[in-house]
């Protein structure tokens, strides 16, 4: 994770030098803003990353006298697919568009069914080979 954390570290300083550059070139109040934030999104994923590389162990990727072998075997459990997020994805694209065109029933209707898809989600349930 320590490589992840100084491409954003370096993604970070760059937005804010690239924010201040154009605050002093441009006084363009909404894009000085959405480099500022920018850089402070980055920031934090950037934290994020710092903070559990420091709770895990040391990967191949983090080791710059690795092998190629050494990132061999078993990679991690990966869940099966789903198709909720679809569901869920266009339910809050209506919900976006009803909001746009001030469409209560729109609304409505959409919201609703994005409570179910995210209710689908949450409790969806996946046998496992192992399991019957």
């Amino acid at each position: 994770m320590k490589v992840e954390s100084r491409i954003f570290e370096i993604t970070t300083a760059f937005f804010f030098i690239a924010a201040i550059v154009y605050t002093i070139l441009t006084h363009e109040a909404v894009g000085i803003a959405a480099l500022f934030l920018t850089g402070g999104l980055s920031l934090i994923i950037g934290t994020y990353f710092r903070f559990v590389s420091r709770r895990l162990e040391e990967r191949p990727e983090d080791n710059p006298e690795a092998e190629v072998s050494d990132g061999a075997g078993e990679v991690g459990f990966f869940s099966p697919g789903s198709y909720w997020p679809i569901a869920v994805a266009a339910c809050a694209a209506l919900v976006g568009v009803g909001l746009a065109f001030f469409f209560w029933w729109l609304i409505v209707i959409a919201g609703v069914m994005l409570l179910i898809a995210v209710g689908g989600l949450v409790f969806e349930y996946h046998i496992r080979p192992a399991d019957h």
